[in-house]
């Protein structure tokens, strides 16, 4: 696993423009506001360009590399057409399966578990219905946080509900698929829950 991910840190800012069908991601080290990471939807279909404008914008698939600054691949988050709830995988660097994630049905403001590759539940992403607000637990113990505010960045960063910061806990070993399977669940926040 790229020592990239070892960080306990990362500011997410969407890429903002009219007609835009992909969701594009620079993720950066808020404390020295360095790029370290693009996340980019390359390969989209024409059909899933045009149902991206119309109301079924949450049911496209999606297919989403995260890549370091350099372009050197370290995550692909994908998800084919999603009709009732969502399943997610997450893939590692070499394509191979790393965990997914499962919607919940019924769950306000969205809810997530996710999965390791052998379906072991190893976190649930929990979501208020009214904000930016999600938090990873397992087992009653906080993993990570996605949050609009850190007391690190001025306000000029957050003038969009697109910009927020994820926070990983120091508990979460430094070489722990677990990693790959948080920020790949922070994309599919916006994608799946909050478009």
């Amino acid at each position: 696993m790229n020592p990239i991910l070892s960080q306990n840190l990362f500011l997410v800012k969407e890429h903002i423009g009219m007609f835009k069908a992909s969701n594009n991601y620079d993720i950066y080290n808020p404390e020295t506001n360095q790029i370290i990471m693009n996340c980019r939807e390359n390969n989209l279909g024409f059909f899933t360009k045009i149902l991206r404008f119309t109301d079924y914008k949450r049911a496209t698939p999606f297919n989403v590399e995260i890549t370091t600054a350099s372009g050197e691949k370290l995550i692909t988050v994908k998800r084919g057409i999603a009709i009732f709830r969502s399943t997610v995988e997450v893939l590692d660097e070499k394509d191979r399966l790393i965990g997914t994630f499962k919607q919940k049905f019924f769950s306000f403001g969205g809810r997530f578990e996710i999965l390791d590759k052998n379906e072991k539940p190893v976190a649930t992403l929990q979501g208020k219905w009214t904000g930016w607000d999600f938090k990873f637990s397992h087992e009653n113990k906080q993993l990570a946080q996605v949050s609009k505010k850190w007391a690190g960045l001025g306000k000029e960063f957050f003038t969009s509900a697109d910009n927020y910061v994820l926070q990983i806990e120091n508990t979460v070993a430094a070489d722990s698929s677990l990693r790959q399977l948080i920020l790949g669940a922070v994309m599919c926040i916006d994608m799946v829950l909050k478009e």
